[in-house]
């Protein structure tokens, strides 16, 4: 057995991990309690199995391209990062990119990974066109909207509970550059940010960093983030039509002391990262698509800062007719701990397309906690305020809600249940977040 945790490092837990070479390995390391895993991004326990892991890292292959239409087979395998490196300088992009690059295609279909775009053009899922699924039940399948259309909608935000991502086709953005038409917006509370989110909603990115220990009429104080591909004749002089960069350029090379992210560091930081950023505030920059779509990924194990008894983040999505009044409560109940992080961000949603996505309409929030203190408890008194307002916590990102809570916040949740049933019989598929949200007791 291996002691394996996701990226939040919270919680630690044991579980045989093996990594198959081919897709016939693949169908034998499949026994009771399994469960796939991509990159490790997941934050909590949804990529760890019950009884075993499944690691599908090396498979890593592009199948097929299609330039006239974008159109690609990739193996689940197959990073995000490596779909922008080799794909960008020929003019595509991925349609939908998470705050990093480094996710598995297969693990982005599981989790239908959300961006900045989602408010207008939908997540992850909507590009995808088929899946190549062996399920629990022993057999292989190719599931789309048209063909066993139950068993793709359930996979799409499943968090690979229905079975083992092999393969996938999807359809790729083209592009003329690698860069990204910036502009920044300085919001002084939480109203004027919604309000800024809410009059953008034509923007094709939009995204806001929000200082979450601003107290008083500063509470919810925002930089709004907008952005749009940029054309060639909006490029930086002599600047390649696709920036070269986007690797780490620091990294946190051990845990850091529990006492590094306290109430003064972090009040400190946000102040100093509003004021340079409300600079920028009211005209256009075009960046790199690195630092715009993956901020941290600059910095190498940067969850080491948390310390090494890991963090948690807690993303919740709001109804938006309750969404200002609940964000306001979270966040002045945060602001008072002074425990959260120097990155939270709140972004608009839409509608989902699985039956466990996450997304539908209104506002998301997300934060990072150290583990530390009454933290959980507290997390538990946000999230009580969460479901009163007919909300819901994102999957890939949790690590500890409680059943009552996942139960509350996803409607469709038998249907799933009956389809994952019809998949797998015998419940060979599971995980450490299954067991604790799912599974019979």
């Amino acid at each position: 057995m291996t002691a394996v945790s996701g990226w939040g490092r919270f919680p630690v837990v044991d579980s045989e991990v093996v990594r198959p070479r081919s897709f016939g390995a693949v169908a034998e390391a499949v026994v009771a309690g399994s469960v796939a895993r991509g990159n490790g991004r997941a934050y909590g326990d949804a990529a760890i199995g019950a009884v075993r892991t499944i690691g599908m890292t090396g498979f890593d292959r592009i199948r097929s391209f299609d330039p006239a239409t974008g159109r690609i087979r990739v193996e689940a395998g197959v990073l995000l990062s490596d779909l922008i490196d080799t794909f960008g300088p020929r003019g595509f992009l991925p349609f939908v990119v998470p705050g990093t690059r480094f996710v598995s295609v297969g693990g982005a279909i599981a989790a239908d990974v959300h961006g900045k775009n989602h408010h207008g053009e939908g997540g992850f899922g909507r590009y995808v066109d088929s899946i190549l699924l062996r399920t629990g039940a022993g057999e292989t399948i190719e599931i789309s909207r048209e063909q066993h259309s139950d068993a793709f909608f359930a996979t799409v935000g499943g968090m690979g509970l229905t079975g083992v991502i092999l393969e996938a086709t999807m359809r790729l953005r083209p592009v003329v550059s690698g860069w990204i038409r910036e502009r920044v917006i300085a919001a002084s509370d939480l109203d004027a940010a919604m309000r800024a989110l809410e009059a953008s909603n034509s923007s094709t990115y939009s995204v806001a960093w929000i200082d979450c220990v601003a107290r008083g009429r500063d509470l919810g104080r925002s930089l709004i983030y907008l952005g749009e591909h940029a054309r060639t004749d909006e490029l930086p002089e002599a600047a390649d039509r696709f920036p070269v960069g986007g690797n780490p350029g620091l990294a946190v090379p051990v845990d850091l002391p529990s006492m590094t992210l306290n109430r003064f560091g972090v009040r400190a930081f946000n102040e100093i990262y509003y004021r340079m950023g409300a600079r920028r505030a009211g005209s256009e920059h075009v960046v790199s698509l690195y630092p715009y779509f993956f901020p941290l990924d600059s910095i190498a194990g940067w969850n080491r800062i948390y310390g090494r008894r890991g963090f948690v983040q807690h993303q919740c999505v709001i109804p938006e007719a309750a969404a200002r009044a609940v964000l306001g409560d979270i966040l002045d109940r945060i602001s008072k701990r002074g425990d959260a992080s120097f990155l939270a961000v709140l972004k608009k949603l839409g509608h989902g397309d699985g039956l466990l996505s996450f997304p539908l309409p209104g506002y998301t929030l997300a934060l990072d906690f150290p583990v530390k203190g009454d933290i959980l408890n507290f997390l538990d008194e946000i999230d009580r305020l969460v479901v009163a307002a007919g909300g819901r916590l994102y999957l890939a990102k949790d690590a500890r809600q409680s059943r009552a809570t996942f139960e509350a916040g996803y409607p469709a949740l038998s249907r799933f249940k009956a389809i994952r049933k019809s998949l797998d019989p015998a419940g060979n598929i599971r995980s450490k977040l299954s067991q604790r949200l799912f599974d019979e007791v």
